[in-house]
């Protein structure tokens, strides 16, 4: 793994070879995110994720935040890399909206959605966004406020998320050790919780805006979904109705659903990680 720094942008890049994949995660996450699927990849492909503003080793880039900021860093770092109108871009989770606001900007030769991207309907009125995404994120948001005494105590935390009870990995460990930093006896979470909801903010209120892009997208577009949720719980984050109603209106849009996994462990698991590695490589 290459790692680098653009403008206070962490940037790493998995692989050599010359075909390119730019990779985004989600709401909490971090560049880690991708190392499983990256490793993964066919001889020949390179992929390239970055840790977005307010997260990960990009924790002190600045905001405003928002999607469409993270659009703009996105296509700066394609720029940055090379990837050309030949490279692939990919998003999980928030990951999957940044990538359909940056695929309608910029030719790519295919856009993979995993577990995101699909436009939610918008929020009844005078609802309250914040704990609708607290509610929906569960541990993933809870640990932003805490603190942990040594990183086996973070790792603890994270082995008993419902989504991971089971589905424990190595490269799931690393993921959650990237995450931490601060003094002995009190780390913290890289990711910025100021950053979290105002993303979260964003993402569930400009719902049109987003369905305007993916609409606008010009290659094709490729959905993996993940028949559980978040939390483990039995329907995903983007059930089938919401597919169907997306797929009959955007002609280029085709929708998967990778068997078995949930909104996590279809990066981490590792069939559920090479399939996801051998689409975005098809």
């Amino acid at each position: 793994m290459k790692l680098e720094d653009l403008d206070g942008l962490r940037i790493a890049t998995f692989g050599t070879g010359p075909r390119r994949i730019v990779a985004v995660h989600g709401i909490t996450a971090s560049l880690m995110a991708w190392a499983a699927v990256a490793r993964r990849l066919p001889p020949g492909w390179s992929l390239v994720a970055m840790d977005l503003r307010g997260r990960g080793h990009s924790r002190d880039r600045p905001g405003p935040y928002g999607l469409a900021r993270h659009a703009e860093d996105v296509l700066r770092v394609a720029e940055h890399v090379g990837a050309g109108p030949e490279a692939v871009l990919a998003g999980h989770s928030m990951g999957a909206y940044v990538a359909v606001l940056a695929g309608a900007r910029r030719r790519f030769a295919k856009v993979v959605l995993v577990d995101g991207g699909l436009p939610f309907p918008p929020p009844v009125p005078d609802a309250d966004v914040d704990a609708e995404i607290e509610a929906t994120l569960g541990p993933a948001i809870a640990r932003l406020s805490r603190t942990f005494a040594t990183a086996d105590d973070y790792v603890g935390f994270f082995r008993a998320h419902p989504a991971f009870a089971g589905n424990w990995t190595p490269e799931a460990e690393e993921y959650v050790r990237y995450d931490l930093f601060g003094p002995a006896g009190a780390l913290l979470s890289r990711a910025v919780g100021e950053a979290v909801r105002e993303d979260g903010r964003w993402m569930r209120i400009n719902g049109e805006r987003i369905g305007a892009a993916l609409a606008a997208i010009e290659a094709p577009v490729h959905l993996l979904r993940a028949p559980r949720g978040l939390l483990d719980q039995d329907v995903g984050m983007l059930p089938d109705e919401l597919a169907t109603a997306w797929t009959s209106k955007v002609p280029l849009l085709r929708d998967e659903v990778v068997a078995d996994c949930n909104h996590y462990t279809i990066l981490f698991d590792d069939r559920c990680a090479s399939l996801v590695a051998g689409r975005l490589s098809s």
